[in-house]
C-alpha cells in the first residue's frame, strides 16, 4: 500500500466556493505573515528530515535515483475561481503532480509549490489551497516541503514533485513493444463531461440528475489518480510502458506510440462502460448523438489522470482472455500491434478524426 490509504476526496462544496471579500486579502499581509498561515497546514512527508523553513528541505530516500516533474496551473486556463474553491485548486495541483511521479513507477515523496498571487485574493482562499494540498498529499506520505510566494497581476501555481523509485527500474513511454496488451486504470471522460457542465452553467437545483452531474464536476475539479493500484502493480513486477493520461486517451497513446515506434490500436468496445456512464449528461446537454459525444469525451477528454500502460506478457498470452491475470484496477483496452516508425494510434483499426486531445499551444 502507498501510505496508509488513498487520499479521500472531500464531498462537493466542502471547501466552499471561491471566497469573495471575506477577511483580509493577500495585499494586507507581509510574506512572512502569509507564510505563517500557510506552513502549519502543510503535511510533513514520511521521508522529510528538514521540512519547510530552511533554505532547502532535506529528504532521505531509499533509492539514489529521484524522479522530478513540474506542472503549472494558471487561472483562466486551468481553473476559474468562480468554479473552484481554494481546496479544489490545491487538490488538483497535488493530484496532477502525483500522477506524473507514479507514471514513472515512483512513489511520490515531496512536493514544492510556487505561487504568484494578486493582492485582491482573500487570504482564506490561499489557506484553503494549502488544505487542498494537504488533503491530497498527506494520506500518501508525501510532504509539501516548501516553495515560493510572489505578488503579481495574475494567479499562477507551479509545483515540482520528487519521486522515489524504491530500487525499481523507471517505467518509460518508450517501453511499448508489439504483442503487448494496452491497459488502462482509472477514469476516462468524466473530467471532460464535468468541464462541459461547468461551461454550460450547470446548476444542481435545476437538474433532474444533480448527484451524478455533481460527481462529474468533482471529477474535473478534484481528480483522483489511482495511485495505490498502479504502484501495487509496479511492485508486483508489471513492466512495459506507463504514463499519466492528462491530455486525452488518444493523444497520450500517441505519445507512447511515438516514443516506442509502434502502432497502438484502441478497441472501442472495451470503453463502453466509460461512455455509457456519460449518456444521461449528453442527453441533458441536448447532444444530437449522445453516444458519439460520450465516446468523444472518453477518447479525447483530458484531466482524468488515470494511467495508460502496456504490459510485457509471453507471446502466447499476447491478447484477450489468454492474459490470465490483469493487475488489480486495470482493464484491457487495446493492443500494441506492430512496429511503426513515428508511431500510430488507431481506434478499431481506423484513424480517429474527431479531435485527439488537449494541446495548450494549438488551443491558445
Amino acid at each position: 500500500m502507498v501510505g496508509s490509504s488513498e487520499p479521500q476526496r472531500p464531498s462537493a462544496g466542502s471547501g466552499g466556493g471561491a471566497v469573495q471579500g471575506l477577511g483580509p486579502l493577500v495585499r494586507d499581509l507581509s510574506e512572512a505573515e502569509l507564510l505563517a498561515q500557510i506552513v502549519p497546514l502543510l503535511p510533513r512527508g514520511e521521508t522529510t528530515i528538514v521540512p519547510s523553513g530552511d533554505d532547502s528541505a532535506v529528504l532521505s530516500l531509499s533509492d539514489g535515483r529521484v524522479t522530478v516533474s513540474t506542472d503549472m496551473l494558471v487561472e483562466g486556463v486551468h481553473f476559474r475561481r468562480d468554479w473552484s474553491s481554494g481546496r479544489d485548486v490545491g487538490w488538483r495541483v497535488a493530484a496532477q503532480n502525483i500522477a506524473d511521479a507514479v507514471a514513472m513507477g515512483a512513489r511520490p515523496r515531496s512536493l514544492v509549490v510556487a505561487m504568484e498571487l494578486p493582492g485582491d485574493v482573500p487570504v482564506a482562499w490561499v489557506t484553503d489551497l494549502a488544505r487542498g494540498l494537504a488533503e491530497c498529499c498527506g494520506p500518501l506520505g508525501c510532504g509539501v516541503d516548501g516553495g515560493d510566494l510572489v505578488s503579481g497581476s495574475h494567479m499562477a501555481i507551479s509545483a515540482t514533485i520528487l519521486g522515489d523509485l524504491e530500487g525499481r527500474t523507471p517505467l518509460q513511454r518508450s517501453a511499448a513493444a508489439p504483442g503487448q496488451p494496452l491497459l488502462h486504470c482509472g477514469n476516462l471522460g468524466r473530467a471532460a463531461a464535468g468541464l462541459e457542465l461547468l461551461n454550460r452553467g450547470f446548476a444542481p437545483e435545476r437538474s433532474s440528475f444533480p448527484d451524478a452531474a455533481t460527481l462529474l464536476i468533482q471529477d474535473f475539479l478534484r481528480p483522483r489518480p489511482p495511485v495505490t493500484e498502479v504502484l501495487s502493480a509496479v511492485r508486483a513486477g508489471m513492466r512495459g510502458a506507463l504514463m499519466d493520461v492528462s491530455d486525452g486517451l488518444i493523444r497520450d497513446a500517441q505519445r507512447i506510440a511515438a516514443a516506442s515506434g509502434v502502432h497502438i490500436d484502441i478497441h472501442s468496445e472495451t470503453l463502453s462502460r466509460h461512455a455509457h456512464d456519460l449518456l444521461d449528461v449528453a442527453r441533458h446537454l441536448g447532444r444530437s448523438d449522445p453516444l458519439e459525444w460520450a465516446y468523444g469525451c472518453v477518447l479525447t477528454g483530458g484531466e482524468d489522470h488515470g494511467f495508460l500502460a502496456t504490459m510485457d506478457v509471453s507471446p502466447e498470452r499476447a491478447w484477450g482472455a489468454r492474459i490470465p491475470h490483469l493487475p488489480e484496477g486495470f482493464s484491457l483496452i487495446g493492443a500494441v500491434e506492430a512496429a511503426h516508425p513515428g508511431g500510430l494510434v488507431t481506434v478499431d483499426g481506423r484513424t480517429w478524426t474527431q479531435g485527439s486531445g488537449w494541446d495548450h499551444f494549438r488551443h491558445a
